[in-house]
């Protein structure tokens, strides 16, 4: 085996980044939302030992959602790569780059065993460029063919210096063999493909034989002319310590996926649930099919489920031809490699073994896949056809006659396969971009115009989406998911009819139960979410409440672990005013899945409605041991600190508040509340501070705008409180305690007796039964001279307030000074001043301040809509206004300071009509 050298590596290395260099600005599309965007495996929090516990796509094996992909060094190499830039997709591209020049040289080694020098270079450049590896390379998670094929080569290089002087065995390679195959299965299942290689090179390649020979030996053995040679028990030995390891492997991978085969519909491989002969006849063609695209890779889709290839359900079908082709071209092959010895039988059979035994796995031979074609799973098996190439380039070129024609077609191949690479990675810069070049290969595949209509509906285009849609359930008219991506999109429109029609179809597609029968039916996860999607659309009607729990029900009878299901519920009876039997879903949610932080919050959330916030506080506390970056745990458990009351909590109610500003920068609704808590703790300036920048986020938010008037009202700021108001004011005309506010400081500051009244008549054309309203106005009657009028007012007021003292007390002072004629020019009340009339008539601190409904705990983590054949979802819930008349100890003692002083001034008053 010859060496390679730093001027072969450089060669490789630099043709793999000229051709993947555009990769690194490619972004996170198709099955890379799903194993990475939304992998919480990736995450340093996870626990490490959660990679072995999950599969490739972070859902726990025991799940029968999984689909049985154990991948966990692979899965590590992720989380490497989230450690040092998070979900910033160029390193991981970067990574995959590096990693496919890896595999290239390694490659350019294994070729060398078979070939010679200048033709193992062009094999492995061949390989390097080639169209077909775009998906591995560019597609993220490809990575798990190109760390699997790492191992793979290594594993084989190892085994091939196992023969020692004298045909003897040498261990060590062995043990390292097996080892970095049990390393290459733990990167990706077809690891294990290459003992069967090891097996092909170590009876035909490092022994020697040929079929023939081993019939004859075999032969005489049987009839009893003749004993095993001793070579042939040495080789016997190392292939039983192969089989024998990998029948190890293989029985440790059937209990971690604890002996279950991963669930796949009709949609993912149609052919897989055809009856008898259109099974075999299509899987048999599917074979050609590949082969073609290692041949003619100009044709290349990033999918190739569902319609992709329309099945083969007759004999007598042309594409037959082509099968049948396939097969006796490959059989003349394996018999010359097989049967005759030489070099060149010993190249091809190598490379023959390197194009089907990794491709077994994907063959549907032995289990059914989860896909009809995938451009990924041909890595490995391009190995041999790269080898096949070069070797028959090799015998072409040593034909002097067609030595120079022999070199431009290799040229013009390597070119064109470069350019195609090149121009095939920007395919993959975004899932729209992706999913268009696939539709220009193929029209007839469903999953394609969804995954377009997807793409779309992330980018808010939902009209261009719903065409796309809709065209998914005209290619393939009993897709579930289609009729549910088209009812989604509705509802996104606001359509709701035209959405609730389109989850009812999608509704009767399911398997439909038959009374007086029993049977099972294999039903995909996903399918499932029709009817929480129906249910989520028709209980907006408060009369079909009891409807949606139906179907919600329907969804757990069908499928007991659905945890969505029982959240959903959760939330429907929360609705519905039944916490007790919220809780009961919740708990029950928690039963299948204690580490979801959502749940948790869920059932604090419950815990509000049953008027328990200590419970509450604990389960809010849960959810962010669980992700101390859970955003509305974060927000509504520092709400419930702030509401309680309770001074010692106010400090860890700010840290968390500061959190959640730090999470959610422009959410105003944090800065609010930081605010309100510095108002609680007398800290005037910072409360200043953090309302500005709430009001800065949202210009017209009421309670920001109110409070921060409120703040200036209080600490001697009154002109200061006024533009806000008016800035309040404008946004809600109807605003009374800004008017309130407002009338106050024009009465008291501003001297503006007409303003004031204008005012305080506002509010009681809002709300005519507004005592504090009447009783100011009743005073700037009274400023008004205008004391019959002001007699009439405050006799209307009492009306309104018969049991407050201080409007009986004030009636009395205006009749007495309507009584007392002598006294007309004297002023009884202090100039101005509005509040001194009583303590009604300032607007007391505790009455005014304003919170966000959402700042107590009141919202919870919704549903939404699920998209089939997609991605997940995220959402944070927005805030609206609320007034709270809770006050705290420290507020009562204030109020009761007020009370006396308001006693004072009406002593002062009534000394001075009685002349004193």
């Amino acid at each position: 085996m010859a060496d390679i050298n730093l001027k072969e590596v450089t060669l490789i290395v630099g043709v793999v980044t000229a051709c993947y260099w555009n990769s690194l600005f490619c972004g996170f599309v198709f099955d890379d939302v799903s194993a990475i965007l939304d992998n919480k495996d990736l995450h340093p929090s996870t626990p490490l030992k959660t990679l072995f516990q999950n599969d490739f796509w972070g859902t726990p094996m025991s799940e029968e959602r999984s689909h049985k992909s154990y991948r966990p060094l692979t899965v590590l190499t992720f989380r490497l790569n989230y450690l040092f830039s998070e979900l910033k997709p160029m390193s991981y591209h970067l990574l995959n780059m590096i990693f496919h020049a890896v595999v290239s040289v390694i490659f350019l080694k294994v070729c060398k065993l078979f070939l010679e020098n200048r033709s193992s270079v062009i094999a492995s450049l061949l390989f390097a460029v080639h169209p077909i590896h775009t998906e591995a390379v560019t597609g993220v998670v490809g990575r798990a063919e190109l760390l699997s094929s790492i191992f793979f080569l290594a594993a084989f290089l190892s085994y091939t210096k196992s023969k020692g002087p004298d045909n003897s065995i040498v261990w060590t390679p062995i043990a390292l063999t097996v080892f970095l195959v049990a390393v290459a299965t733990l990167c990706k299942e077809q690891g294990v493909t290459v003992v069967g290689i090891c097996c092909v090179y170590e009876v035909f390649i490092a022994q020697g034989y040929t079929l023939p020979l081993l019939c004859t030996a075999a032969g005489q053995f049987l009839r009893g002319k003749g004993s095993i040679p001793f070579s042939m028990l040495q080789t016997l030995i190392k292939l039983i310590v192969l089989m024998f390891s990998t029948l190890l492997l293989v029985v440790v991978r059937v209990q971690v996926i604890q002996s279950q085969l991963p669930v796949f519909t009709r949609f993912d491989n149609p052919a897989a649930v055809s009856p008898t002969p259109t099974r075999q006849l299509t899987f048999n063609y599917l074979l050609p099919v590949n082969a073609w695209l290692l041949l003619n890779p100009s044709e290349l889709c990033c999918d190739w489920t569902m319609g992709t290839i329309p099945l083969i359900e007759s004999l007598l079908d042309i594409r037959n031809l082509a099968t049948f082709t396939f097969f006796c071209f490959l059989g003349a092959l394996g018999v010359f490699s097989l049967r005759y010895p030489g070099d060149s039988s010993k190249t091809v059979l190598m490379a023959l073994c390197l194009m089907a035994l990794p491709f077994i796995p994907a063959s549907n031979l032995f289990f059914p896949v989860g896909f009809v074609v995938a451009e990924r799973v041909l890595y490995v098996p391009s190995m041999g056809f790269c080898i096949l190439v070069a070797h028959g380039w090799q015998k072409i070129s040593n034909r002097s006659v067609l030595k120079k024609l022999s070199w431009v077609c290799l040229s013009m191949v390597i070119l064109t396969h470069a350019l195609k690479t090149l121009h095939r990675n920007w395919d993959w810069e975004s899932e729209y971009t992706l999913f268009m070049s696939a539709l220009k290969v193929n029209k007839n595949n469903a999953k394609l115009w969804n995954n377009v209509g997807h793409a779309l509906e992330n980018e808010k285009n939902f009209e261009k989406a719903l065409k796309y849609f809709l065209q998914a359930t005209h290619v393939q008219p009993d897709d579930i998911g289609a009729h549910m991506n088209v009812g989604r999109t509705y509802k996104n429109l606001n359509r709701t009819k035209e959405a609730e029609e389109s989850y009812m179809m999608a509704k009767s597609l399911m398997p439909q139960i038959i009374p007086g029968k029993k049977y099972a039916a294999r039903i995909a996860p996903n399918h499932l979410n029709v009817y929480i999607n129906l249910a989520n659309l028709i209980r907006a009607n408060e009369s079909r409440l009891e409807e949606a729990d139906q179907l919600y029900r329907q969804a757990i009878s069908m499928r007991p672990d659905f945890k969505q299901a029982y959240i959903s519920r959760g939330e429907l009876l929360l609705k519905m005013n039944k916490p007790l039997k919220a809780k009961e879903a919740y708990l029950k949610a928690l039963e299948l899945d204690r580490n979801n932080a959502d749940l948790w919050y869920n059932l604090a959330i419950v815990h509000i409605e049953l008027k328990e916030p200590n419970e509450a506080l604990k389960n809010f506390n849960h959810a962010l041991e669980l992700n101390p970056k859970h955003k509305l745990a974060l927000f509504n458990s520092a709400i419930l600190m702030q509401e309680s009351g309770e001074v010692k909590l106010r400090p860890e109610a700010r840290k968390r508040l500061l959190s959640y500003v730090n999470e959610e920068p422009q959410d105003a609704n944090g800065y609010f509340n930081l605010g309100m808590l510095a108002m609680d703790d007398k800290k005037d300036t910072e409360a200043e501070i953090w309302m500005k920048k709430a009001i800065k986020l949202q210009a017209d938010f009421r309670s920001a705008l109110f409070n921060l008037a409120l703040l200036y009202s209080q600490t001697a700021k009154e002109l200061k409180a006024l533009p806000i108001l008016e800035e309040l004011l404008r946004y809600y005309p109807d605003h009374i305690k800004g008017l309130i506010l407002k009338g106050d400081i024009l009465m008291n500051q501003k001297k503006d007796i007409l303003g004031a009244k204008k005012c305080f008549e506002k509010i009681l054309e809002l709300d005519p039964s507004n005592v504090q309203g009447k009783h100011n106005l009743c005073v700037v009657y009274f400023e008004e001279k205008d004391l019959l009028k002001a007699e009439r007012c405050l006799v209307e007021t009492l009306a309104l307030a018969p049991h407050e003292e201080y409007i009986h007390r004030h009636l009395g002072i205006v009749r007495d000074k309507i009584s007392l004629s002598s006294f007309a020019e004297q002023s009884i009340f202090p100039a101005g001043k509005v509040s001194g009339v009583g303590e009604a008539a300032k607007i007391p601190t505790e009455s005014v301040k304003e919170i966000l409904s959402e700042s107590r705990p009141m919202q919870i983590t919704k549903t939404n809509d699920n998209k089939s054949q997609s991605k997940s979802n995220k959402q944070l819930g927005k805030n609206t206004d609320k007034e709270t008349p809770h006050k705290t100890t420290k507020d009562i003692k204030e109020i009761e300071k007020k009370r006396v002083a308001a006693l004072k001034r009406l002593e002062e008053i009534e000394r001075i009509l009685n002349g004193e």
